[in-house]
């Protein structure tokens, strides 16, 4: 069982993410067999999902399905198996990001700047530099981080963020990328575009060329 604040939540988010696949989901991870309409639905899975990264700062698959198990199941009786719940959640990856930045769009904090964006990255490793990696090595690779001092196998995340005076950053956009990818690539090609705006950011990203 959840506490009576944690409950309205859980029921907001599944509002709103019930809205949102009515909007706009829903093409994202359509079904043509014949079980397009399962018990356990889509929904379900997504809110699920969000409420334990959310409010109870679960990250891992196995720790979101455990706590959906013992704390949920009153609100969602047809959950399934952890390894039917990972494969319906893996083929929801497109909706999710379609979700996520739905989200980000709509909830930008009144004190952002339009003219002013901070751009930063951060890596993601999946293996230490000393090993092979193992895990997506197709989209992974071997690099260097100077911040961390480390070399290690992975992706990276880069972020655009909205200035927002007197507290953290507010995200704008994230790409993800191999982690040998330059930061100054991966802004040229999906936000130099952007007019009217200043943009902040370490060396990596200065360049009198470009």
């Amino acid at each position: 069982m959840i506490n009576q604040a944690k409950a309205v939540k859980l029921i907001k988010i599944y509002q709103y993410v019930c809205d949102k696949y009515e909007e706009e989901l829903q093409y994202h991870c359509q079904r043509f067999s014949n079980n397009n309409q399962p018990e356990f639905t889509d929904q379900e899975i997504m809110t699920i999902y969000l409420f334990s990264v959310s409010e109870e700062q679960r990250y891992k698959v196995k720790h979101i399905h455990d706590f959906a198990k013992n704390y949920l199941i009153r609100w969602f009786p047809k959950l399934n198996s952890y390894v039917a719940f990972c494969t319906r959640l893996n083929k929801l990856s497109e909706a999710l990001k379609i979700l996520c930045s739905t989200v980000i769009k709509s909830f930008i904090p009144k004190g952002c700047s339009k003219e002013f964006s901070l751009l930063d990255s951060m890596p993601i490793i999946t293996c230490g530099g000393k090993r092979t990696g193992k895990v997506a090595k197709e989209i992974t690779d071997k690099s260097f981080c100077s911040t961390k001092n480390l070399w290690y196998y992975g992706f990276k995340l880069h972020s655009l963020n909205h200035y927002n005076k007197g507290t953290l950053p507010y995200p704008e956009s994230m790409v993800i990328s191999k982690a040998s990818e330059n930061d100054l690539n991966v802004f040229k090609e999906n936000w130099s575009e952007i007019q009217g705006r200043t943009f902040f950011g370490d060396k990596i990203y200065h360049n009198h060329d470009f």
